[in-house]
């Protein structure tokens, strides 16, 4: 005598839930990798740190090695700086920058934007780079 239970197993393997998933994992990856060059405008080598960042509606200020300064991507002349910092803050309610400098520097450089801020009571958040 045969004896066969009702409940049997299939080696079928149903492909469509494992292809959702895939898909929904490659549109997140998607935005997220265009979401995470927000700030990177100019290509610097920023100093290295531990810590972590926030996202606020902030305005980049770039300083590169030969000494030339940006608000977000927009070159600015060092005399026109404050005046041009101050005018693109004024929209904002809590205004604040980060800065973003490369490693060379010099830190006259760094502390002449960090006095206009403070001047000027924005706050300043200095960009690194974290260790991989």
């Amino acid at each position: 005598m045969k004896l066969r239970g009702r409940n049997q197993i299939r080696p079928e393997f149903n492909m469509s839930s494992m292809t959702d998933v895939v898909f929904l994992l490659l549109i997140f990856f998607m935005i997220a990798s265009t979401l995470s060059k927000q700030l990177n405008t100019i290509e610097v080598k920023l100093p290295q740190a531990d810590g972590k960042t926030e996202n606020r509606s902030t305005v980049a200020v770039t300083i590169t090695n030969a000494n030339q300064y940006y608000i977000d991507s927009d070159r600015v002349s060092k005399r026109r700086l404050e005046n041009k910092l101050i005018s693109v803050l004024s929209s904002l309610n809590t205004p604040s920058i980060v800065l973003r400098t490369e490693k060379k520097v010099a830190i006259d450089e760094v502390v002449y934007v960090m006095n206009i801020a403070n001047k000027n009571g924005i706050k300043v958040v200095l960009a690194v780079e974290t260790p991989q």
